[in-house]
């Protein structure tokens, strides 16, 4: 099956930026796969933040990341971004990548993924 590896993830202060990598494993390639970003913070339910089609040319956001956070895809890279900036305390999560390879119509639905990766930390502390 199909194995996603986020990478990425740290210590940054507050303001500042980190960019994710969601790349697939070892004889997978993503393009065929819609692919969304979730992060899960201590005593909280898992949370999609945002989302790409296969081709990228659909994205979505929740709205505590919007205008804050950018998704994008390079399928000749094979590898899915989330660029995070302007992070707060409260983006301090584990971050996960998922696929699927079909679209989903409520992209922040984590049980309509079928791939996870192991999850990147990321910390937004002064």
């Amino acid at each position: 099956q199909l194995q996603v590896v986020e990478s990425g993830g740290g210590l940054v202060q507050p303001g500042g930026s980190l960019r994710l990598s969601c790349a697939a494993a070892s004889g997978f390639t993503l393009d065929s796969y819609a692919i969304g970003w979730f992060r899960q913070a201590p005593g909280k339910e898992r949370e999609g933040i945002s989302y790409i089609s296969s081709s990228g040319a659909i994205t979505n956001y929740a709205d505590s990341v919007k205008g804050r956070f950018t998704i994008s895809r390079d399928n000749v890279k094979n590898t899915v971004y989330l660029q995070m900036n302007s992070l707060k305390p409260e983006d301090t999560a584990v971050y996960y990548c998922a696929a699927r390879r079909f679209r989903v119509s409520n992209w922040s639905a984590t049980r309509l993924y079928d791939y996870w990766g192991q999850g990147t930390q990321v910390t937004v502390s002064s």
